[in-house]
């Protein structure tokens, strides 16, 4: 179904808004991503990190008028909110959980829904398009998020019915599996370093903007560091959906390899994306939960890491 028009709800998620004077001065000092790159018709993919380097959150941003409004997993926005607020003390920035106040839809292959609203999305990646009070948000290839005040929640959905079937949150997971886009989750919090989602080859890190918390750390792996664990696609038999977190194992470690970061239900069976460590991903014997657990089978990503290209903006 990844393959045809659908539509879901993003229910999963929340939405954590900086607005004021001094936004950008202070969530740059925050985030991987640079916020001057942002506009009405660009977005962002990005991470906030421990001093570590470790990531606390991370999500889409998009700018409005007034300031930027965050798209994370929704058990870490309250977190966050309390976290941010500490530092936001000398700041003219005002930071709100607006979870409430928007609808967010994920859609495939709805373009001429998109066209119907007024909204001409162009299929670069992260590219913006606006029309009143609606956003739509490329996120890859056939791929787009609809953003709206929640008032309009029934209406757009309508409008969504007319063009295509609505689905499950699981056919929207799939979909961004098979593009190789991972999220951190309440139970990966602190687990991971910005490249072991890849998130540096989908431009969520600035190597050039300065510094931000985490920045010593995150620029050391990409200049100095050999990074041995980063974001892998997989499939296995079954229905049982693992848990972010459920740990990988192979034959030729004595320990852990990885962790799970999401996975959804597909034709075949489960896909998934998991952190791995470089030469186990080499392993014909990958199993998941335990060392003899079910069979892990590895997948291709629609993208390639390359470091000269990763160290942009």
């Amino acid at each position: 179904m990844v393959d045809t028009a659908f539509f879901c709800m993003l229910s999963h998620e929340g939405i954590l808004t900086v607005r004021g004077a001094d936004a950008n001065k202070f969530l740059q000092g925050q985030l991987t991503c640079n916020l001057n790159y942002l506009s009405d018709s660009h977005s962002s993919l990005g991470a906030r990190c421990t001093p570590k380097g470790r990531m606390v959150s991370s999500f889409r941003v998009i700018s409005v008028a007034d300031g930027y409004l965050l798209a994370m997993a929704r058990e870490l926005v309250e977190p966050q909110l309390a976290d941010l607020q500490k530092y936001a003390v000398f700041s003219k920035s005002k930071l709100t959980d607006e979870t409430s106040q928007w609808v967010r839809f994920g859609l495939s292959n709805c373009d001429n829904a998109l066209l119907g609203l007024g909204l001409d999305l162009d299929q670069s990646q992260d590219s913006v398009a606006r029309n009143d009070q609606l956003i739509a948000v490329r996120v890859a290839e056939n791929c787009a998020e609809l953003w709206a005040p929640a008032e309009q929640a029934q209406a757009l959905q309508n409008h969504l019915s007319d063009h295509a079937a609505q689905a499950d949150l699981n056919q929207w997971q799939l979909a961004l599996i098979r593009q190789g886009i991972g999220h951190v989750q309440g139970s990966t919090r602190e687990v991971f370093i910005p490249q072991m989602l890849n998130l540096q080859a989908l431009g969520g890190v600035s190597f050039k903007k300065g510094c931000y918390t985490g920045q010593e750390i995150v620029a050391r792996m990409q200049y100095l560091g050999k990074l041995k664990r980063r974001l892998y696609r997989l499939a296995i038999d079954g229905q049982e959906l693992p848990a972010p977190g459920t740990e990988l194992f192979s034959n030729v470690h004595s320990s852990s390899v990885g962790e799970v970061v999401t996975a959804a239900h597909s034709e075949a069976g489960i896909e998934l994306l998991a952190v791995l460590q470089n030469d186990a991903a080499e392993s014909a014997d990958l199993r998941l939960g335990t060392a003899d657990g079910p069979t892990l089978k590895l997948l291709d990503l629609p993208y390639t890491l390359d470091s000269d290209r990763d160290i942009q903006r």
